[in-house]
């Protein structure tokens, strides 16, 4: 029978690739530092690996592992999945632990790429902590080329798509209980992609291809569709927001970085219609209501405006503030709450909520964005936020439960 003891004896210093494996070598935060910081803020990371059949012991020593091989060995201008990914291939036997303990390797391939992430971001200083409620940032992998976006259709699942380095559409997604491998739904790309689900097992995802017109791909509850060209002239990416059952608002930048919408009617494409403006980014859209539609920009001086669809007719154009460096985010928890996020200076999260009877302020959320935010709620209290970070790859955090 195998025993952890025999492969670690009480933490006696061995020597690994000509390194000693408890020698700190380099400048602060310390591996035990580090290991204090997972101990102290990320006790979830622990309980997974306990509550999945490891003994507590054992998780502090492979997290200590992971974290001296990351300080000591790694290469640390890679991303935690490329890390993670050579640190398989130099220790093999390293899974062999969590075999032993009957630990599900998806789980103890997620735990051990936060670890990595966690360290990354200590010794660089440590990533800004999201504000009060709000996880700290897991990496999810990936090279992204493009924003992301997200989609929810039912409580617990969350449909990530990014435009990856060949410019295919690329579709990640948390079941509920974990995350997915990535896979390719194809297409050539020119923008970051925008998705949003109008019921059950029903996704939609839309993006600008080489001629800039609107192509349309929807998931229908077995497979995926081929691509549809819906034309028009973008100057950005897409968004879209869902009313009601059975019908889509398209939103895309056009000539003149106009407004532009197309509505699926629950039988037909209507044609295009100006909604004016002058966009300095992609749109973002969302509804909260059937007759509902919230749409949000950068400005021309890297302000967040606001327009608003109440059912009748279109409001004007509303100026709320803030230094964007990138195009805004939208989700809704609830009828008549907003939560708007953006990258701001310092390449931050920022967001602004309506609270259902004003505009609350700007909030800091920390981090280090390499792209606009992408947010989706599936429930009163919960908010998933992703976005590329600095590495290229996908970063994920989230407020509520």
């Amino acid at each position: 029978m195998f025993y952890y003891q025999y492969y670690f004896p009480q933490f006696v210093p061995v020597q690994f690739y000509g390194q000693p494996l408890y020698t700190e070598m380099r400048q602060q935060p310390t591996v035990q530092q580090i290991l204090q910081t997972i101990r102290a803020e990320h006790n979830t990371l622990y309980n997974q690996l306990v509550n999945a059949g490891m003994n507590r012991q054992v998780v502090d020593y492979v997290f200590f592992f992971m974290i001296n091989y990351t300080v000591n060995q790694a290469n640390t201008n890679q991303n935690a999945n490329q890390i993670y990914n050579q640190f398989q291939r130099q220790v093999p036997w390293f899974n062999l632990i969590f075999r032993q303990f009957n630990v599900p390797q998806n789980v103890a391939d997620q735990v051990m790429r936060r670890v990595i992430q966690i360290t990354l971001d200590q010794l660089a200083g440590g990533t800004p902590s999201p504000g009060q409620g709000w996880s700290s940032w897991e990496d999810l992998g990936g090279t992204l080329t493009s924003a992301p976006a997200v989609a929810s259709w039912q409580a617990n699942r969350l449909d990530v798509f990014v435009r990856g380095t060949d410019n295919a559409l690329y579709h990640k997604w948390w079941d509920g209980s974990r995350w997915n491998d990535w896979e390719s739904l194809g297409g050539v790309l020119t923008s970051a992609p925008g998705a949003v689900s109008w019921g059950p097992n029903r996704i939609d995802v839309f993006v600008r291809g080489t001629d800039n017109a609107l192509y349309h791909k929807w998931w229908d509850g077995s497979r995926w569709s081929d691509w549809e060209s819906l034309g028009g002239t973008l100057t950005s990416g897409p968004a879209a927001s869902s009313r009601r059952a059975n019908q889509l608002d398209v939103f895309v930048r056009g000539t003149g970085n106009r407004l532009y919408k197309r509505t699926w009617n629950g039988s037909r494409w209507e044609e295009w219609e100006d909604l004016g403006g002058n966009l300095n980014s992609e749109p973002a859209a969302v509804s909260w209501g059937p007759n509902r539609i919230d749409v949000f920009a950068r400005g021309q001086n890297n302000n967040l405006i606001h327009k608003w669809w109440d059912g009748s007719r279109w409001s004007n154009w509303e100026n709320l503030g803030g230094t964007l460096t990138s195009a805004p985010a939208v989700s809704s928890r609830r009828a008549n709450r907003l939560d708007v996020f953006v990258r701001g200076t310092g390449n931050r999260l920022y967001k602004r909520s309506w609270n259902g009877s004003r505009w609350e302020n700007w909030e800091d959320l920390g981090g280090r964005l390499d792209s606009a935010p992408a947010a989706v709620s599936w429930g009163p209290n919960r908010i998933d936020v992703f976005a590329r970070g600095q590495n290229q790859s996908l970063i994920h955090s989230y407020w509520g439960r």
